[in-house]
């Protein structure tokens, strides 16, 4: 054959594959919900949950033993911020902490007896602050307002006990040194605008791994020798294998990555910075990665339930080995190394620096550079991987052609015994 039709046979081998991957997608539930259902409802979902970015008017039980004016000024205060609301008032402290264990409350402030006594001394009074740490943004609200109250009392003693003359004075008693709180690239001070960029970016390598893993899993089982790679002329060669299967998800995902980060941050009003140029350069680089990725992981599927089980258990740690959950610095070596093996590590910081912190392409050059060498790597196992699965299905197909023409012979030989 000429390079022409060399090439001619490479490309029409490669669609039939693509064809093969572009039917199973369709006609196999499990794939169609996970690569096209879940990143379409899911984001919508979870940004439906924290689109209102903070938590207001969050229920806490007082329990003043203090009685006194001072008290008094303080719960009407928490009261009025706009975070805390007053439930009720406790007998004691039992009787509170059994409102927060029936989640009738989130938090408890508790007034001691001495409060107003300390006061009055020039002592220091004290505010104790109990609340339920099972969810963060209302430990937030609870804590801050406290804090913030307590320091607007106390900057009114100040003002009393100082004898000064003017308002500037009282002033330069309360705030001596002046500041102004301005949160950067979280103006809102939000839950939604924080963490929802880098889980769009974890549902599409996730959505990909389980999707690939389930259409490997189900080619396993629906071949006789729980091979991958079926039987079949287009599938003789392992480029035109990982090239058709790449090129079904890789253009199935490109609709559903313009969707994840360009359509849900604008239809809920996140925070979106980025340009559609320098977001191509990113998600092109982190699809190809993904999907080699997923690729590498699925031939060690072997049943359709065992990716669920992989990628569900890694997913948590992977968004905090991105450094949006928790601080990248805090993160020991050993585990930073391991999250460079995943592409949602780079196509995370990298999509978090561009969508919300306005950076440019310049800015990202190490994490697309790094996308970049893992989608090389993942394609050389990928390859690895595919030639080791073909060799396979070569071997049990001429297992299974020497047990026919065996079987072939045997009906001969009764046939000729006969006649």
């Amino acid at each position: 054959m000429s390079i022409f039709h060399k090439i001619y046979a490479w490309l029409e081998d490669a669609a039939y594959v693509w064809r093969q991957e572009i039917k199973q997608i369709v006609h196999d539930e499990g794939v169609l919900i996970f690569c096209v259902i879940v990143p379409l409802v899911y984001p919508l979902l979870y940004s439906w949950i924290y689109n209102n970015e903070v938590v207001r008017e969050v229920p806490v039980v007082i329990v003043d033993q203090s009685h006194s004016q001072q008290s008094r000024q303080f719960i009407r205060m928490v009261d009025a911020s706009p975070d805390v609301r007053v439930l009720c008032y406790a007998a004691d402290l039992d009787d509170a902490q059994s409102l927060v264990s029936r989640q009738v409350a989130k938090g408890v402030y508790l007034i001691p007896a001495d409060f107003a006594t300390n006061l009055n001394r020039m002592q220091q009074g004290v505010v104790s602050v109990y609340c339920d740490m099972s969810l963060m943004l209302a430990y937030k609200a609870i804590y801050q307002t406290s804090v913030a109250v307590t320091q607007a009392m106390g900057a009114e003693i100040q003002r009393k006990v100082s004898g000064n003359y003017t308002v500037r004075e009282d002033l330069i008693t309360t705030r001596p040194l002046d500041f102004e709180d301005v949160p950067i690239f979280n103006p809102a001070g939000g839950y939604g605008n924080f963490i929802i960029p880098a889980v769009l970016m974890l549902i599409i390598q996730q959505t990909l791994i389980l999707g690939i893993g389930l259409a490997a899993g189900t080619a396993r089982e629906r071949n006789r020798y729980s091979d991958l790679v079926p039987i079949n002329r287009c599938y003789g060669g392992i480029y035109r294998i990982v090239s058709g299967k790449a090129l079904c998800y890789l253009m199935v995902y490109a609709v559903m990555a313009a969707y994840l980060t360009i359509v849900v941050p604008r239809l809920f009003s996140f925070i979106a910075l980025v340009q559609w140029q320098d977001l191509l350069a990113l998600m092109l680089p982190y699809l190809l990665a993904c999907v080699f990725f997923g690729m590498t992981v699925s031939c060690l599927v072997h049943y359709r339930e065992n990716v669920m089980l992989l990628v569900v258990f890694i997913s948590v740690p992977l968004l905090f080995m991105t450094g949006v959950s928790w601080p990248q610095s805090a993160i020991p070596g050993f585990w930073q190394g391991v999250s460079w093996l995943f592409p949602s590590t780079f196509g995370v910081r990298a999509f978090v620096r561009m969508n919300t912190m306005g950076g440019v392409l310049s800015d990202v050059v190490p994490e697309i550079r790094y996308l970049w060498i893992q989608a090389a790597a993942y394609f050389g196992t990928a390859c690895l991987v595919y030639g080791v699965e073909l060799r396979l299905s070569r071997s049990h197909a001429q297992e299974r052609l020497v047990h026919l023409r065996k079987k072939r012979e045997i009906r001969l030989q009764l046939k000729a015994k006969k006649s």
